[in-house]
């Protein structure tokens, strides 16, 4: 695999923070632009980041603390000459953020998003790699919408959906009639440390504005197919959710409930999440994590402080499987919610598209 030249776009962020963390060393992605709003614009990227840099456990890569930080809308011209494609994690309006991703497009720029401003775009793909890869399909479309040759938008989905979604896909054989689940996330999906967010300390948060409908309706476009050139939703299964902030720093753990139309038998279960793999552990792309869904015996497992790096951070965990008194079935998944499900995630999808070659 040749190098790709890549921009980090809203590179001060968390989000963007953590791409240039996981991009570092990266075999196939070399970082040439860092891009953020017009504040941090002309600035050294150590400059522009101050004191807000997220990781204790880690320092800034000395690779990019001096580089210049460009203004994401003021200079896309010169990103655009620069960059093989984009990663995207900027904090703006969402119809800004439509507007700047369709820009850079039209630049003849992919863009791998993190956000959620396209996410229910018709022909723009919302892949979890392991499960919808398909769905990159509908790029061609996308391209003859937007008048392009290599520029497109592909988006990862909402963090918290990696911590129960792959968990209930491989279960579909089984016909699921039924889910309810209710997410418990880590304040860095907020963008927030405890330093940053006293008023998590001792507390849980019984609302997070607009994480409830991505939860019910996001699983459907990933579950749905590519019709003349446009992901049309599935119309079931039928999913209801409940979505708590809670004093964790990393790591979202779902509780899971689940009716199914043939009800499996729980070794049918285990066996179903222990023989699942996708096209990234087919490819081995950089990123996948050689077993995706991992199970734990253990009653009091898994746990955010525990197993939020299972796989690098891209595994997604899972216990407490067992028969339920209204549902068949529940059970308590977990996934690193700023690894699998925000940068990690996009470089994951990224690599995808590499393989693909749809950044040649």
């Amino acid at each position: 695999m040749k190098k790709f030249n890549v921009g980090v776009i809203g590179a001060t962020g968390m989000v963007g923070q953590r791409f240039l963390r996981l991009l570092e060393n990266h075999p196939w992605f070399e970082v040439v632009v860092l891009a953020a709003s017009a504040r941090s614009a002309g600035k050294t990227y150590r400059e522009a980041v101050g004191n807000k840099w997220a990781f204790e456990d880690a320092p800034m890569p000395e690779k990019y603390a001096d580089m210049r930080v460009l203004d994401a809308e003021a200079d896309m011209d010169e990103i655009a000459k620069k960059v093989d494609f984009v990663f995207c994690a900027v904090n703006m309006d969402k119809a800004k953020i439509r507007a700047l991703e369709e820009a850079y497009a039209q630049k003849e720029v992919p863009v791998v998003s993190n956000n959620s401003a396209h996410r229910f775009t018709a022909d723009v793909p919302m892949v979890i790699p392991e499960i919808n890869p398909e769905h990159v399909e509908v790029i061609a479309s996308q391209r003859k919408r937007l008048g392009t040759k290599r520029g497109f938008i592909a988006v990862k989905s909402n963090c918290s959906l990696q911590s129960y979604v792959p968990l209930l896909h491989p279960l579909k054989a089984f016909g699921i009639k039924e889910a309810a689940v209710c997410t418990y996330q880590a304040i860095s999906g907020a963008g927030k440390t405890f330093a940053t967010m006293p008023e998590i300390l001792d507390n849980v948060i019984p609302y997070i504005g607009g994480e409830e409908e991505k939860s019910e309706k996001e699983p459907l476009k990933i579950w749905g197919q590519v019709e003349n050139g446009e992901i049309v939703s599935a119309t079931a299964p039928v999913i209801t959710a409940q979505c708590l902030r809670v004093p964790v720093s990393d790591g979202h753990t779902a509780a899971v409930f689940v009716s199914f139309e043939n009800k499996p038998s729980k070794e049918e279960i285990l066996s179903a999440w222990a023989n699942f793999k996708g096209v990234p552990q087919a490819l081995k792309l950089p990123s996948a994590p050689e077993q995706f869904l991992q199970y734990f015996e253990e009653d009091n497992r898994p746990q955010a402080k525990l197993d939020r790096m299972a796989g690098n951070g891209m595994s997604v965990t899972v216990g407490r499987l067992r028969e339920d008194s209204v549902f068949d079935y529940k059970f308590v998944g977990l996934s690193h919610n700023t690894l699998r499900g925000a940068a990690g995630g996009a470089v994951l999808l990224a690599e995808l598209l590499a393989a693909k070659g749809y950044f040649d």
